[in-house]
């Protein structure tokens, strides 16, 4: 007979195997075999499915934290950062930009040991651009830090179409990550061997950059070459970047040994990682990507990532989607405001698309950051 306990885990109920315990149902002591003291329940395989609806009791009565603060950057501009962590304050509907959330604003952190996720935004964007998956992250017991790219934002597009971006947003990423682990109020939370990055577009590009990944800046001129008309081409034009042209000394690509797994979603200009640009990346990988990707096609962009990492990534396809299929499902207000990063195609439900994303984001961070 397997016989299974739950104990307190971190801050949630956890099932856990007991080979060679023999359940033990006194009278007076279980109900259903569920002990009520408080103590560790013991109970047969077959009641398991209450061990995990009990788990997911626990659960959802748990809110979500939540704190914007400025971090300090010795190179560049202060970073804007939004974090989001377990907590049992209460929660009410707070606005996040364009979007609404239900967080304990400032709440107390609830438990230890966390593991914790990064997420670096794609170009325009915010450290709100994901904030429903920061948000199922933070319910799955995870603490999550996402920054505003400095010169890469919805506000200030200096960077953008520029060497200095594809540079400095994985030093920007480090500074945050340095920032949490030893400057945050809630940092005695964190357990610093379990971190984690999550990417999308130019952030996927940065998390692989981040993770061990050495880009070949003159590959872009190369690219364009051969595919002027290319997205990533038509941008740096648009902007007036100089990402075609040489590059002026050897660039100082920043990577970080504590990350230990990464989502990399819907990754842009990884044209640039040809050429074994990623062989030094050794932890696991979740590659997202959608099937009718127009921003970064799969061609030059996820295809490279996955024939140039040592290992094969695990791989996800959005049939029928687009790139921004990828973003938190707009409010009426962002639809109204920026469309084009809003509409998806016919056929594909952003909404109910997010509720297996979020879950499939949690479930590998659940597995790799053990």
């Amino acid at each position: 007979m397997r016989v299974f306990e739950i104990k307190p885990h971190r801050w949630r109920w956890k099932v856990f195997e007991a080979p060679g315990v023999k359940p033990v149902f006194p009278e007076k002591r279980f109900r259903n075999g569920q002990r009520l003291d408080g103590g560790v329940k013991i109970m047969k395989a077959g009641t398991l499915s209450l061990a995990i609806f009990l788990m997911c009791a626990v659960s959802c009565y748990a809110s979500v934290g939540f704190q914007q603060v400025t971090v300090p950057d010795n190179q560049g501009k202060p970073l804007a950062v939004a974090i989001w962590y377990p907590s049992r304050s209460s929660a009410e509907s707070r606005p996040l930009g364009m979007f609404t959330q239900v967080v304990a604003v400032n709440g107390e952190v609830a438990g230890t040991l966390l593991p914790l996720v990064l997420i670096s935004h794609g170009n325009s964007g915010s450290f709100a651009s994901h904030y429903d998956t920061a948000l199922a992250l933070a319910e799955a017991g995870f603490v999550v830090g996402a920054l505003t790219h400095t010169g890469d934002n919805y506000v200030d597009q200096s960077y953008a179409g520029n060497q200095i971006d594809l540079v400095d947003r994985p030093r920007q990423v480090k500074c945050l990550a340095d920032y949490m682990i030893s400057a945050w109020t809630g940092h005695s939370h964190l357990d610093t061997k379990r971190i984690g990055i999550f990417g999308f577009s130019l952030g996927g590009f940065t998390a692989l950059v981040e993770v061990g990944g050495t880009p070949d800046l003159s590959r872009m001129a190369q690219l364009c070459s051969t595919r002027p008309e290319a997205p990533e081409c038509s941008f740096i034009a648009q902007r007036h970047g100089d990402q075609l042209k040489p590059a002026s000394g050897r660039p100082a690509w920043v990577h970080d040994p504590r990350i230990k797994a990464a989502v990399v979603v819907a990754p842009a200009v990884s044209y640039l990682f040809g050429s074994g640009g990623l062989s030094e990346v050794k932890i696991p990988i979740l590659l997202w990507r959608a099937e009718k990707d127009r921003q970064a096609p799969d061609l030059w962009n996820s295809a490279v990532v996955r024939s140039e990492l040592p290992t094969p990534p695990q791989e996800r396809v959005v049939p029928g989607a687009d790139h921004f299929v990828f973003l938190a499902p707009c409010s009426a207000t962002l639809a109204k405001t920026v469309p084009v990063i809003c509409e998806d195609p016919p056929g594909v439900d952003r909404l109910a698309f997010h509720k297996e994303f979020n879950r499939t984001v949690v479930a590998f961070f659940r597995e790799t950051l053990r």
